[in-house]
């Protein structure tokens, strides 16, 4: 079969592609644009994939339909996992996506989200980030598409998949090197008791400041207690050692 040429092809971020074909104006659109375009399709082959949680996307020939492409993601075990994790760390979850209520709700109910915000562009993502912000939420995103660059940015914790786009590792707090959503709350757990940790030698290290130098100092002289020099250097290195050694537990 003969591929026919292209002229003028054109993408745009949570809408679609279109080019010149044959002198024709052929795009391909998510239900986003014929929303915009008030165009209403019904069809009951096309409902009939959309309840069964089908994402479906439109050929057009110079504006008009001619046809409907199912699309369908597999729902990976490593996902379902990730959400149980967050879910065991207090971490409410919500969906953002471009697809339409149908698709949304089955993926959402799948996995165990607990909101979702279906057909959402780009900017659209921002703003959602934005209004749960406002309601006292800290928020980390995670994309890995240039329909969640600005997403990403907006988020109090910006967390790309490696194998994403540029644009959304550019955007991003955090990178994950391999693409594992299981990752995700590992390093939630990790921030989480490094955190955990740095108070712990914090404390161990102002404790032996506050009680170590005033005794080297001589301030309980008078009742017989005094440091001398020789022991407190000793305890110093001591202190940095058990410091270090609380630290390294991390691994």
């Amino acid at each position: 079969m003969k591929l026919l040429e292209i002229k003028e092809f054109k993408a745009t971020p949570g809408i679609g592609v279109k080019d010149l074909v044959n002198g024709n104006t052929i795009m391909i659109v998510g239900s986003n644009y014929l929303k915009e375009m008030n165009i209403s399709i019904e069809n009951e082959k096309v409902n009939e994939v959309l309840k069964q949680g089908k994402t479906v996307v439109y050929v057009m020939l110079n504006g008009n339909p001619m046809g409907a492409i199912a699309l369908a993601d597999m729902i990976r075990d490593k996902s379902k996992e990730a959400i149980k994790s967050l879910k065991e760390l207090g971490i409410k979850t919500i969906m953002l996506t471009g697809d339409n209520k149908l698709v949304a709700s089955w993926v959402a109910k799948e996995l165990g989200i607990d909101e979702f915000y279906a057909e959402v562009l780009p900017h659209e993502k921002a703003e959602v980030i934005r209004k749960v912000k406002s309601n006292g939420y800290i928020v980390a995103m995670v994309g890995d598409g240039i329909n969640d660059a600005p997403a990403l940015v907006e988020a109090d914790v910006g967390v790309a998949i490696g194998a994403g786009t540029d644009i959304a590792i550019e955007s991003a707090d955090i990178i994950l090197v391999k693409n594992d959503p299981r990752d995700i709350p590992k390093i939630i757990s990790l921030a989480k008791r490094t955190y955990k940790k740095v108070l712990q030698n914090l404390l161990w290290a102002t404790g032996y400041n506050i009680i170590a130098i005033p005794l080297a100092a001589g301030v309980l002289y008078g009742i017989g207690l005094l440091l001398p020099p020789a022991v407190g250097a000793l305890l110093m290195s001591l202190s940095t050692v058990i410091v270090a050694i609380n630290a390294s537990s991390l691994k």
